[in-house]
């Protein structure tokens, strides 16, 4: 592809040669005299001066540079719809695999794909457009919009609705029992049924081995345009909501309340019944076992304020140099104390 074409289909100002040739993206310390990079963090401003590629990604008022620029607001944007240009994904063409298992009862939409092995129950409903790769299992009473992909081992559980433009990553799975059980009159641990559906909202994506729990009762809802990285446990009963980001490992105990543009980096944990407002942003290995209003940015565990959480980092590494500094003063006056005590005891003997 030309560069002059690629600024054009990107929408971004070139300054550079239209002619030149290009052949893929790379990161900025990678790509060679073929590709193009970007640049989204300042930190990486020196390494655009030095890249090899043939042209760079940037915002509109960023500095000139030997290589080729394609100026543009979100250049991370940007990059990614490049990236789609060049790289086609494996294509699905319409089709049942004869080895695929699909009750009768079962509706599916116009030109879907259903991959080898894959289990369809009675009273499933498929949006046009569905691909379901190998292995992939669709329970009783599913509702699935347009757009449908599920990559192979993926499974939905019985009644669980999911709207358009649904991804499931390979083994995610959807509507699994919620941790329920109650204690009988002899101690033991009862099952407590788990009743009710997940519902996931329109372009909602969920990663590989990610487990998004059926209620007790109501529903599990995830909003629209969220998305959920691998690993990551959604609790019976909580809601999360749109565009709302659950980053990898992250854990959510039952009857959780995300907000709206939320983002849960790695490895945060939420307990049960908490609600995080709209905008929040726990940063990684974060926990709060309380509500977090409205656009707070939270760290630590147990969570607190990011700046004060800081300042807290900051100190807790000087706390040896600290406790030293701490013990000599102890000693000086100590040492103060005992000779102050034995002139004073001179004195009274005079």
């Amino acid at each position: 592809m030309k560069l002059g074409e690629l600024a054009s289909r990107l929408g971004a100002e070139l300054r550079g040669d239209p002619g030149l040739e290009v052949t893929g993206v790379a990161g900025i310390e990678e790509a060679g005299p073929a590709e193009v990079t970007f640049v989204a963090n300042v930190r990486y401003t020196a390494l655009a001066r030095t890249t090899r590629a043939a042209a760079v990604i940037v915002e509109p008022e960023f500095q000139e540079i030997p290589a080729a620029t394609l100026r543009i607001k979100n250049p991370y944007h940007a990059f990614a719809r490049a990236l789609g240009l060049f790289y086609q994904p494996p294509a699905y063409p319409p089709g049942i695999h004869p080895t695929a298992v699909i009750d009768p009862t079962a509706e599916i939409g116009p030109e879907a794909h259903i991959g080898a092995y894959v289990v369809i129950g009675p009273g499933v409903r498929l949006g046009a457009h569905a691909t379901l790769l190998p292995h992939v299992v669709v329970y009783p009473g599913v509702q699935a919009g347009d757009h449908f992909f599920a990559h192979a081992h993926a499974v939905v559980r019985e009644h669980c609705v999911l709207g358009d433009h649904v991804t499931l990553e390979n083994g995610a799975i959807i509507g699994g029992d919620g941790f329920g059980f109650s204690k009988d009159e002899q101690g033991q641990w009862v099952k407590i049924p788990q009743s009710g559906p997940v519902r996931l909202g329109n372009r909602v994506d969920v990663q590989s081995n990610a487990t998004i729990d059926r209620a007790t009762v109501g529903a599990t809802e995830i909003g629209d345009g969220a998305k959920v990285d691998n690993l990551v446990q959604v609790g019976h009963g909580s809601r999360v909501g749109n565009n709302s980001l659950l980053c990898a490992q992250t854990g959510l105990a039952g009857s959780s309340v995300v907000g709206n543009n939320v983002i849960l980096a790695g490895q945060v944990g939420i307990a049960g019944h908490c609600t995080v407002g709209d905008g929040v942003i726990l940063t990684a290995q974060s926990a709060v076992s309380h509500d977090v209003p409205p656009g707070k940015m939270i760290s630590g565990s147990p969570g607190f304020d990011n700046r004060t959480w800081l300042r807290a980092v900051t100190l807790f590494q000087r706390l040896p140099e600290l406790a030293k500094r701490l013990d000599r003063m102890e000693k000086t006056l100590a040492r103060q104390l005992a000779g102050a005590e034995a002139e004073q005891d001179d004195t009274g003997r005079k």
